[in-house]
Parts: C-alpha cells; structure tokens; sequence
C-alpha cells in the first residue's frame, strides 16, 4: 500500500476540487494512483447526486448573457442562500450560458445537466437548472442586460432602429440600460396593450363593470357614460402593467413610449422596443 502523503491529497483536491477527507479517501482506495483517484472521486460524486436530487431547491441566482445575436436569460436554484452566493457557482450560471450561446441549445440536456451534476458533487449540495429562454437579437438590434443585487432579477432589453448606427449613440445606450433597471423595478406584465390576452382583459372590463354597477353615485348615468368610465379604468390599468405605457423611471413625467420618442429624436432614428425578458430567483 503506498504511503498517501498530505501533499498528494492536496494536489488531487486541487484538480478535482473535491473535499480534502474524500480526496485522501479514493488515493487510499487507489493505491496513491492519481487517475484511479479521480475515477472513484467521480463515482462518489455522482452517487451523491443521485442522494440529493430530492432536496429542496429554494434559493439560486438569475443570471443573463448576450453575444450580440443572441441573449440568453436563466435560472440557477440551490438548497441554501450560502451557496447561492459561493463563486463556484456564479460561475457554473455563466458557465452555463456560455455554452448555451455557443452551441445553440434551446433547451435542457444531458452536457447542461452534468455541468450542474458536477458541481453538486463538489459542494454537496442539490442544484438545479430550473428553466432558460434564448431570444434572437434582430438585424439593427441592440440588446442591454441588468442583473440586480445578488441575482435576485435578471433583465434582457431588445431595442430596434431603423438606423443602426444609433446604438452608437450615447444617449440610446443609456436609455437602453434605463429601461432594464425600469424593467427590474416594475417588472411590467405586457410590452403594450395590443399584446394583452383578450382573456385578461375581459376578466378586468367585468371586474370594472361590476365596480361601476355597485357605485350608487353612478346609478342614474346613462350606460354610455359608465361604459366610458369602464374604459377609463381599464386605460389607467394599462398604465400600471403595459411597459411602454408605464411612467419612464427616470422621468415620471413621461410614459416609457414617449421616452423612446424623445430620444429616438435626438439620435436621428425611429427606436422600438420589440422585447423583454424579465427572470426573478426562487421562480419555478
């Protein structure tokens, strides 16, 4: 039996990043061969994944990547809001981007799922890719990321121009970062009225209708003039959860669309926002 040297285990755990007992163990078990040791460190690491696929996974991180053609938003989750902050695995989030946008994957599989495996077997602690979203950047496209505080929300903002030279404008590029921290802040239901679900909207035109039936002041008003008022509610209600009709956060004296108006304007292009994405930590 070769003699395992505290040296020798610490130069496995410096290639495996395995724990110091475990790695002492498999060169034990190896007879001080390195290649051995890192095979039995796999089989334990995976045997251990296996045990705590059924842990709760309550915390992580959101996190955001842009390659200039595409975006990739993602949600990371883990058992504790240690480990949520731990580098390794802020690293293994934008690891994981990485080669979403690489590879072009739109969804979960088996290289994503042994990344994770991996690191679970490092920390010992059960993870979980929960869900991604790859969007297309169009061509005179302009995409702008935001990741708050500690990956609690993670924001992408696609701009378009019929001018693609405005995204070198300074003034463009602050009002695309602007509308993410907007975006962060409010997390708007809906880009604009037009895209609301006509299901949503009849839900909240009978909740305002009932409003309206129940309010004695309005009981001797014509129906036109409460249908009006109906419609003011529903108006105002677009206000609060449509993006571009929301009050700009720089600037509540304007709405987002006017915003992009203005300094469409002064950059000498037409600027649209055609898309949001918006991710929150702890989200299934």
């Amino acid at each position: 039996m070769a003699a395992i040297s505290a040296a020798d285990v610490k130069k496995l755990r410096d290639i495996t990043g395995a724990g110091m007992m475990d790695c002492k163990k498999a060169l034990t078990q190896a007879d001080g061969d390195f290649a051995g040791a890192e095979k039995i460190l796999k089989e334990m690491g995976l045997a251990a994944v296996a045990k705590r696929q059924d842990r709760a996974t309550d915390n992580g991180r959101v996190f955001v990547k842009s390659n200039g053609k595409k975006v990739v938003m993602l949600s990371l989750s883990c058992e504790t809001d240690f480990v949520a902050k731990n580098e390794d695995f802020k690293k293994l989030g934008e690891d994981l981007c990485a080669v979403i946008l690489e590879k072009g994957y739109t969804e979960p599989n088996d290289e994503l799922k042994s990344m994770v495996d991996g690191l679970i077997a490092i920390i010992k602690e059960n993870m979980n890719l929960v869900s991604f979203t790859v969007t297309d950047i169009p061509e005179n496209g302009y995409c702008a990321t935001y990741v708050h505080g500690e990956g609690a929300v993670a924001v992408s903002i696609i701009l378009k121009a019929d001018n693609a030279a405005a995204f070198e404008n300074d003034g463009v590029k602050e009002l695309a970062h602007d509308l993410a921290l907007h975006a962060a802040a409010y997390k708007p239901q809906y880009l604009c009225d037009s895209v609301v679900p006509k299901e949503y909207e009849e839900e909240q035109l009978g909740i305002f209708r009932a409003q309206v039936a129940q309010d004695e002041k309005l009981a001797s008003k014509p129906d036109k003039v409460k249908e009006g008022i109906v419609r003011g509610k529903l108006s105002k209600l677009y206000k609060e959860v449509c993006f571009l009709d929301q009050a700009f956060v720089k600037d509540d004296s304007k709405s987002v669309a006017q915003a992009l108006a203005d300094c469409g304007k002064a950059a000498g292009a037409k600027i649209e926002l055609v898309s949001y994405s918006v991710f929150m930590a702890g989200l299934k």
